[in-house]
């Protein structure tokens, strides 16, 4: 094994062998200190412009849905404008103009408790858009009072955007 190796130790190697460092040559001379050299300036971004309110619209199709469950309402037919507003919701599930119609009815049917349900899902969903804010508040307000709860009206009604 000793021979082997030994052996081995004198085959010349099919890479090549790292050559000794250099030496480093003359040290230049020390040059002094300048000025330090300026950041290059870059210009302040403009501002951001503020953004404007969100303002919600009903699609065509829910359009058509809330003004037949109007029409209903007006000839006394609570519960086929309730069934319709359900329609129009089933399209735009997120729209609060549609939780604010569908709590007014719910105010109509003496069912304050759902009226304040769909009011508050309105007032979650309406974030920047004043007017459906407004809205909803009117109907939480509505509610709110429909069940003794006078208090808690006044002050949704003082933190709301009401007219």
């Amino acid at each position: 094994m000793l021979g082997t190796t030994l052996l081995l130790a004198g085959c010349p190697s099919p890479w090549p062998r790292p050559s000794p460092p250099s030496s480093p040559g003359p040290i230049p001379p020390a040059q002094p200190p300048s000025a330090p050299v300026p950041a290059p300036s870059v210009p302040p971004a403009p501002p951001r412009p503020q953004a404007a309110p969100r303002e919600n619209h009903l699609s065509p199709a829910t359009r058509s849905l809330v003004t037949q469950a109007h029409r209903l309402l007006a000839h006394g037919d609570i519960d086929g404008a309730s069934s319709t507003l359900d329609r129009a919701l089933r399209i735009e599930p997120s729209n609060p103009l549609l939780w604010i119609e569908l709590g007014r009815v719910r105010l109509t049917e003496g069912d304050a408790h759902q009226a304040e349900v769909c009011a508050r899902k309105a007032l979650a969903l309406a974030s920047g858009d004043h007017a459906a804010q407004a809205q909803a508040a009117r109907v939480l307000a509505d509610a709110l009072r429909a069940q003794g709860r006078n208090p808690e009206a006044q002050e949704v009604e003082s933190r709301a955007y009401l007219p």
